[in-house]
């Protein structure tokens, strides 16, 4: 199987798109990340849903999460105002990774290494420098597990 037959349909999102509807598709949907691509409708980096996450956790209670304990909760239902102007580039990790992408005809085993490799929930599939699709973590696990 190549990675043609293996991607869906996935959402994508801009580099410049709203930051709070990002993480809003990111939920409602309960996607592991988003594709994220440049002007040019290029993919550009995966956003995982994890890296959100560490946006919106202040850092000191990343450092020492017994803080997490202590903070009243009406704090803690602002941690989404953090969102507010925001735009997708924000929360990327601000040393760019690998782009996760692989080919149209790439293998199940050739996917699963840029996953492994990148630790990336998903990868986009591209043809002719065309997003086509993505295919998540779960889809493969899915592929390999079932019966051929």
């Amino acid at each position: 199987m190549h990675g043609e037959q293996m991607a869906e349909q996935f959402p994508v999102v801009g580099l410049d798109s709203d930051a709070r509807e990002a993480v809003e598709l990111l939920a409602s949907r309960r996607l592991p990340g988003l594709i994220v691509v440049d002007e040019k409708g290029s993919p550009h980096s995966v956003l995982p849903a994890s890296q959100v996450v560490r946006f919106l956790v202040p850092s000191y209670v990343q450092d020492d999460p017994s803080l997490a304990r202590v903070i009243d909760e009406s704090l803690a239902d602002q941690v989404a105002d953090k969102l507010a102007g925001v735009t997708v580039r924000k929360l990327l990790p601000s040393q760019p990774a690998e782009l996760p992408v692989v080919k149209h005809d790439d293998t199940v085993l050739e996917v699963a290494a840029i996953m492994a490799r990148l630790r990336c929930p998903l990868v986009a599939v591209v043809k002719n420098k065309e997003i086509i699709g993505a295919i998540t973590a779960s889809r493969l696990l899915e592929l390999v597990v079932s019966p051929h």
